[in-house]
């Protein structure tokens, strides 16, 4: 069943769940580098002795070569504690550089999968969350997840071990002072606590915010020209400043909520040195501790401030990457609703004759009260073209958007030579499976590559058939040609033609089934004529379904169905649904209130005259010829052109002098 919740951004952590239970989870993509991570470890665990070290041979200079004013001693320890400074450093370097290399291989991984399951999920997970909300999951929160994973997690392991191994040689330089310095580790808890719990909130509630402005943002750029032409951009700039006041509002609260924390895990560490600084002089007065044990004793306790200090920072790092974690696997943890089969079927070209055939299939949107279609049957047979008419928002879209599988069914099935689409396999129905949708779709790359998307391996002469038939020769005529990249959504061509490149796409593939949701809607009356006189090339070698709203494109169809309420209100040729049904009638009417007689007479496709014309039906009254019987059946098509022969009375396309035809109207030179 498809997910009925995109993940409630004030929900609570789930009961008896920890707040870091998702981030551990990620453990995984941890593993490919634990070699290297131990290798960090190892260099990291070096450094820090090399740096403790070096106190205590501050300890031995002080009460060894300067008590007893040795020079030479004074510089064999000298240059000794030089070369461990330098040991350190480079082992800092060591372990940054691979440490940079390894986190951005765990980023890349995770945003690899992320991005592989968004693909997976079904068009109604997509259809409720909004886009800027799954953008800023894929980037800035696994940021922060990368940051964590790879100097987060290893800051605390170092930290702990640097705090644990000094207090524990503190104690062993005095044991009162040492057993002070480590009593300061409980209010510094107390703080991390309190912390921690209000820093997670607070970073859940940024994050959300942070994918809200992302969204406006968005909205903002895809809907610039409409933004425009309205005069709405002070409006939406409100619109946005709000969300980015309210974004700006939380930050500032955790900076505060940081910074406060931070004094305080600062104040800690320095009270306390104060304490021993005062306690260690009256102890090496009374000669309990030398000069260079009290030197040590301090120096080792400097080195306490870093990792307190930034207890603060990994601790806040670390509830940001939980809350991260926790965005994210809201959507890793969305199932896929639309899977392949166990023993899914793989169906080639060849072997599909075409008969799709809708079984008593219904159709109802994820948490919606009511279903869209209802007890739809409906038989197409091999290369048959129907054509499916209705009122706007009757689920005629929808209906189609079933074929490859866009939506599943939510009662009946569908069959496609008697298998039921779902015991194939996605890829294989998608390859037989040619779509263009009326909003037409084409992404930030070349027309070519745009083109070939359904099908890679096309060649230059199969890609210029196919604009050919579209009519969208005009790609060549573009600044680079077909390397010409289209912009973000298409958006530097117009409407007319971004759809007849997405025509073009969807015969390119040759598919078995051909479904057009009103793909010429877009195209002007002359430019319409030509595609749709290319297109009953096409149609001969497919079976297609045809969403329609311009009466004209009827005549492509053998058939008619008229949807009325989701369900199937009457199927037949044009003619008898035009005799017999007055809902489709009235569908088709210029005029609905019209005359029986001269009902869609100003709205279907225009007759051949006398010489070739096109006489167009005439009104009693008018100037001109006078009145015609209505041309109410569009010219059936013969079997044999179904075959692939040539119509009677229309020229073919292997006329004289032309090229051939593969039976799909692609024509090869």
């Amino acid at each position: 069943m498809p997910v009925e919740s995109d993940g409630d951004r004030a929900a609570p952590v789930a009961a008896g769940r920890h707040p870091v239970h998702n981030l551990w989870r990620l453990r995984r993509y941890l593993r490919p580098y634990a070699a290297e991570f131990a290798w960090l470890l190892v260099a990291g665990l070096a450094g820090t002795a090399a740096g403790i070290a070096v106190p205590l041979v501050v300890q031995r200079v002080v009460d060894g070569p300067v008590a007893r004013h040795e020079p030479a001693g004074l510089l064999q320890l000298g240059a000794l504690a030089l070369l461990l400074g330098v040991v350190e450093a480079v082992l800092i370097f060591i372990r940054r550089w691979v440490q940079s290399s390894s986190a951005v291989g765990m980023e890349a991984a995770l945003r690899a999968d992320i991005y592989a399951h968004l693909q997976r999920l079904p068009a109604s997970f997509h259809d409720r969350w909004q886009s800027g909300q799954l953008l800023s999951r894929i980037t800035s929160d696994l940021s922060v997840i990368r940051r964590f994973l790879s100097f987060g997690v290893f800051f605390l392991v170092l930290n702990l071990t640097t705090y644990v191994v000094v207090v524990l040689l503190l104690i062993h330089l005095h044991v009162a002072l040492g057993l002070l310095v480590a009593a300061s580790a409980v209010p510094l808890l107390l703080i991390a606590r309190r912390f921690g719990r209000h820093y997670h909130t607070a970073s859940r509630r940024m994050q959300d915010q942070q994918g809200d402005v992302a969204t406006l943002v968005e909205e903002t750029a895809q809907g610039l020209r409409t933004m425009k032409a309205y005069g709405r951009g002070p409006e939406l700039a409100a619109r946005f400043a709000d969300g980015a006041r309210t974004l700006h509002d939380t930050g500032v609260g955790k900076g505060r909520l940081l910074a406060n924390t931070a004094a305080l895990l600062d104040l800690v560490p320095n009270l306390t040195l104060g304490v021993v600084l005062v306690a260690g002089a009256a102890a090496a007065a009374r000669g309990v501790l030398t000069l260079g044990e009290l030197v040590a004793f301090a120096s080792l306790q400097l080195m306490l401030i870093w990792p307190v200090q930034s207890l603060g920072w990994i601790i806040a790092n670390g509830q940001e990457a939980a809350t991260a974690a926790d965005r994210i696997q809201e959507v890793l943890d969305t199932p896929p609703q639309i899977v392949d089969a166990p023993d899914a079927l793989t169906l080639s070209r060849d072997a599909v004759q075409g008969r799709l055939r809708f079984e008593r299939v219904a159709f109802r949107y994820p948490g919606a009260a009511t279903g869209v279609l209802h007890e739809i049957d409906l038989t197409i047979e091999p290369g048959e073209t129907l054509a499916l008419v209705g009122a706007t928002g009757c689920g005629k879209s929808t209906l189609l958007s079933l074929v490859p599988r866009l939506h599943e069914v939510t009662g009946g099935r569908i069959t496609l030579d008697g298998h039921d689409l779902r015991d194939l396999r996605l890829a294989s129905l998608r390859r037989l499976v040619g779509v263009a949708f009326e909003e037409p779709t084409l992404f930030s790359m070349s027309v070519w590559e745009n083109l070939t998307l359904g099908r890679p391996d096309a060649d230059d002469d199969e890609v210029r058939a196919a604009l050919a038939l579209a009519q969208a020769d005009f790609a060549y005529d573009l600044p680079w040609g077909l390397a010409t990249r289209v912009g973000e959504q298409g958006l530097s061509l117009s409407g007319g033609q971004r759809q007849r490149l997405a025509l073009a796409r969807a015969v390119l593939g040759r598919p078995a089934l051909l479904v057009l949701d009103d793909p010429l809607s877009a195209l002007d009356v002359h430019t319409e004529a030509l595609v749709e006189a290319a297109l009953r090339q096409v149609l001969r070698a497919s079976t297609a379904l045809l969403v329609v709203h311009r009466p004209s494109t009827i005549a492509l169809a053998d058939r008619v169905a008229l949807l009325d309420g989701g369900r199937i209100a009457a199927v037949g040729r044009h003619s008898e649904l035009l005799a017999t049904v007055p809902a489709y009638r009235a569908l088709l009417a210029a005029e609905p209130s019209a005359r029986p007689d001269l009902v869609g007479a100003a709205d279907l496709p225009t007759r051949p005259g006398p010489g070739g014309t096109a006489d167009p039906p005439t009104r009693p009254g008018s100037a001109g010829p006078p009145p015609q019987p209505v041309a109410t059946e569009p010219p059936a098509r013969p079997a044999a052109v179904r075959a692939g022969g040539t119509e009677p009375g229309r020229v073919g396309p292997a006329g004289p002098g032309a090229s051939t035809s593969d039976g799909w109207g692609l024509v090869r030179s």
